[in-house]
């Protein structure tokens, strides 16, 4: 029985969650719980077992031990479309588009999931003009509109990005999840995602987990940090707060800083 949907609950809940490749442990006993409303940075250096966290999350991998749950339900043994489906969306680090469709076409098949129609390309989109108009203004959203009919393998890295996010905002998820979301973009092209991430943050409603190197980005959109190091949770708080402890500023400041 799933508990009531309500800020006094957790949204999202790791229980002892760990993951071993062989002998090496990359995720380690993690317990951690979201809550709506919230933004939460998880930062650490590479091989810390952050993306490896966000893959336990999301079920593209099965824990070693531990549970997940959603809203209460235990999720663990469930596949990432079964996650999606239940309020989790993500947006992976390497893009996760139908490359040879067109910008707009990506953003459709999202909006028509959504609207719980199904992932059907061939559905005969005349007949639901909303829906198209809904698509084109996710990409108005991400600055998109003038690319709409281009092949979303024809954008550079950093438009492919941003189409990430208008399919991620199209699915309109409880639980947001963006593993480095400004990585590989232009110094020019970060405020549009940034923006967005801020807009969807001051919703109100949303839980969103930030995977991210940038420590300026961090600061500018965490209420919360935690902190990972060899695949253990090692500081938990208010940015301000970790970002002054001394694990943090002995192990991740000098190597993030420059970023």
């Amino acid at each position: 029985m799933s508990e009531p949907r309500s800020a006094e609950h957790p949204v999202l809940q790791t229980h002892g969650l760990s993951i071993r490749f062989g002998g090496h442990v990359a995720v380690n006993q993690v317990s951690c719980a979201f809550h709506p409303g919230t933004l939460t940075a998880i930062v650490g250096p590479n091989g810390a077992g952050k993306t490896t966290y966000f893959n336990l999350i999301s079920g593209q991998l099965r824990p070693s031990a531990g549970r997940v749950t959603l809203y209460g339900e235990d999720i663990t043994a469930l596949a990432a479309p079964q996650r999606t489906r239940r309020g989790m969306g993500r947006a992976f680090q390497l893009t996760n588009l139908f490359p040879q469709l067109s910008v707009l076409e990506n953003v459709r098949l999202a909006v028509q999931s959504h609207a719980g129609m199904g992932m059907n390309l061939f559905s005969v989109w005349a007949s639901h003009v909303e829906l198209i108009e809904r698509a084109e203004h996710y990409l108005y959203r991400v600055k998109l509109a003038d690319r709409r009919d281009a092949p979303a393998a024809a954008l550079a890295h950093g438009d492919q990005r941003k189409l990430e996010v208008a399919i991620l905002l199209a699915l309109d998820p409880d639980l947001f999840m963006f593993d480095e979301p400004t990585a590989g973009m232009s110094v020019d092209e970060v405020p549009v995602i940034l923006e967005l991430i801020h807009e969807i943050k001051n919703q109100g409603d949303k839980t969103i987990l930030l995977v991210e190197h940038k420590m300026d980005v961090v600061r500018s959109l965490a209420d919360r940090i935690i902190v990972l190091h060899q695949g253990e949770l090692v500081a938990d708080g208010e940015p301000a707060q970790v970002i002054a402890s001394p694990i943090v500023q002995q192990a991740y400041l000098g190597l993030v800083g420059h970023e």
